[in-house]
This record gives C-alpha cells, sequence and structure tokens, in this order.
C-alpha cells in the first residue's frame, strides 16, 4: 500500500511492515520514532540493525522477530539505510509465517520501480510513505500549525515567513528545532518578524547557504565556493547540504516549467532570475538525476562526503558558466 504522511499515524496500527523512505531524512527519522510510540514499543523490546549488517547477522534478525519478547509486550525490528539489494531478505522477512514483531524499514530516496518500493507497494498488509521535503506551500503550512496551534503565535510578518520558507525545509527535523527555539523566544510578545528570524536563525549560516545555493545556480564560481568552505568550516553536514541543492534545483524547475518566481528573499532574487535564464528544463532535470546519485555515493562508497560534494559543485558551477557565457554571447 502507498500512504501519505498524513495516512501513517492510523494505518501504523494495521500492518505488520512500513517502509519509511526519501530525501528527508529528518522526517523519515520523524516517522520512524512516531511508530515506536503510536504503537507503545518499549525500549527493551527493540531490534536495530543497519542495512550494511544485514547479511552478516540475518540470523539473529529473524530469531529476533519471530520469537516473543521476554520482557513482555510487542517487538519492533528496524532495518536502516536498506536499498533494493536488501529487498529479498526483507521480504522473506515481512512474510515469514512466523513473524511476531513489527518491522519498519527506513532508506534514503528510492527509485520508482525499484524492487524494495515495489514489494511494499504491492502489499496487502505492509505499507509504504514516501517522505520528500517540504516545498514553500507545505512548508506555510507546517510553519502555522507549529506556530499558531501549538505555540500560541498571533502574527507573523510577511517578510519573516518569506525569509523562514527560503532557508527551511531540507530536513524536517531540523525545521521543527528551529520553530521550537523562535516560539520560545518571542514568547512574551507572542508575534514574529523579521528580526526575531534573523537572530534564531543565524544570518551568517543563512547568508552563506544563499551564497552557495544561488550563486551555483547562477554561475559564480568563487562566491559559490567560498561559501561552500564557510559552511562546512561551520560544520555544515555534506548530506544536509546535498538535500538542500536538490529542493533548489526543483524550485528553480517549476519557476522554468510555470514561468513564475516563487516567493523569494529580496538578497537572492536577482541570481535566482539570471537562473532561469541560463537552465533549461531537460538540464535541471538531469541535475536532480544526478544530486540523487551523488546522495547514495555519499552513503555507499565510503568515500569522504566532503570531497564528493566539493568536486560536484566546482563541476556543476563550472558547467553553469559556461552556460552563461554561452547565452550571453
Amino acid at each position: 500500500m502507498k500512504w501519505k504522511e498524513s495516512d501513517f499515524t492510523k494505518g501504523i496500527t494495521t500492518v505488520r511492515a512500513v517502509l519509511i523512505y526519501g530525501p528527508d531524512a529528518g522526517l523519515v527519522d520523524e516517522l520512524c520514532d512516531k511508530s515506536i510510540e503510536i504503537l507503545s514499543i518499549e525500549k527493551d523490546n527493540i531490534f536495530a540493525l543497519d542495512s550494511a549488517d544485514l547479511r552478516d547477522k540475518q540470523e539473529a534478525l529473524f530469531a529476533e522477530a519471530c520469537t516473543p519478547s521476554m520482557f513482555g509486550g510487542r517487538k519492533m525490528v528496524i532495518i536502516s539505510s536498506a536499498g533494493d539489494s536488501d529487498s529479498k531478505i526483507i521480504k522473506d522477512l515481512v512474510e515469514h509465517p512466523g513473524l511476531d514483531a513489527m518491522v519498519v524499514v527506513t532508506a534514503g530516496d528510492l527509485r520508482s520501480g525499484g524492487s524494495l518500493r515495489t514489494l511494499f507497494e504491492s502489499g496487502d498488509n505492509i505499507a509504504t510513505v514516501a517522505c520528500y521535503t517540504d516545498d514553500t506551500k507545505t512548508l506555510e503550512t507546517l510553519i502555522r500549525n507549529e506556530l499558531f496551534s501549538n505555540a500560541g503565535i498571533k502574527q507573523i510578518s510577511p517578510d519573516a515567513m518569506v525569509y523562514m520558507t527560503s532557508h527551511l525545509g531540507g530536513d524536517r527535523g531540523i525545521t521543527r528545532g528551529f520553530l521550537g527555539k523562535i516560539a520560545l523566544y518571542v514568547d512574551d510578545k507572542k508575534t514574529i518578524d523579521l528580526d526575531d528570524v534573523e537572530k534564531c536563525l543565524p544570518d551568517t549560516g543563512a547568508s552563506n547557504t544563499d551564497d552557495f545555493l544561488y550563486s551555483l545556480t547562477a554561475g559564480h564560481i568563487q562566491q559559490t565556493m567560498l561559501a561552500l568552505d564557510r559552511l562546512l568550516y561551520d560544520g555544515a553536514e555534506p548530506n544536509m547540504l546535498v538535500r538542500m541543492l536538490d529542493r533548489h534545483f526543483k524550485t528553480l524547475l517549476t519557476a522554468v516549467v510555470d514561468g513564475q518566481l516563487p516567493r523569494l528573499f529580496w538578497k537572492v532574487s536577482d541570481k535566482f532570475n539570471l537562473a532561469m535564464k541560463i537552465w533549461p528544463a531537460n538540464d535541471i532535470s538531469a541535475v536532480l538525476i544526478r544530486l540523487n546519485e551523488l546522495e547514495g555515493q555519499i552513503r555507499t562508497t565510503g568515500m569522504p562526503a566532503e570531497i564528493l560534494l566539493r568536486d560536484f559543485a566546482l563541476k556543476l558551477v563550472l558547467k553553469t558558466y559556461k552556460m552563461s557565457i554561452k547565452r550571453r554571447n
């Protein structure tokens, strides 16, 4: 079965296994934690295994999943970072007649038609839910729900909302963490303006992120690589930056195809307008495919993630620069 995120809370009690996958690692973790909470799984009844250890620990996995708990209550098996190469073992597990545990499988972005997605999408008592990064519309809804309904905020200025939707959305966990922080910061006045957002979402980090994303798609080589240096020096995770690039290029693709600008913070609007003139839709689609491959390389090859990201960024901004020169000529 294929679920939306809204199906998860009620549906998790009706299946024996669920696949939670997608580029938003924070949302993947959030739903995994939610399944533990909803099913009231005790810590001692959780058996967690990374897919890299799946074959070596297959016997232990099946033993844990097919025997009752020594402590009472329901058991849960969590298999993380799964891929299509793990489908056979996972299929044997979720279809085992002696299965006595809830099985939760987590993964990054999986290709449509791949064996793991097909297994969970076509099953009757198993399900899958995709965790894609928030777009501007879903991000605004999340921000309003969290701040208005849950934190008692009364008003958000338009500039503050644009700034938040421009700098959040790549990871649900980071977004919720920021929203909790800003709710505490403005607790006394119950209103949020741009100054509050800039103080809670440090301008230096946000500025470096903007410089990296928007300079790259505008073909500004020095600004792109300097911003990337600063981000990595400040401890930014390469995986997170890859997901931000993915979201940025998807936003650019929508703008190029529809001819309509998204809501942008004023500091980046000129670069985004330039990027729309440089990038044709087919080239953007090719970059999105390459970004998906890059995320897989970071997870599986063992090569330093920072080196892979630097190499990718430099080659891409050089390509953009050449495209911009060709456009002018």
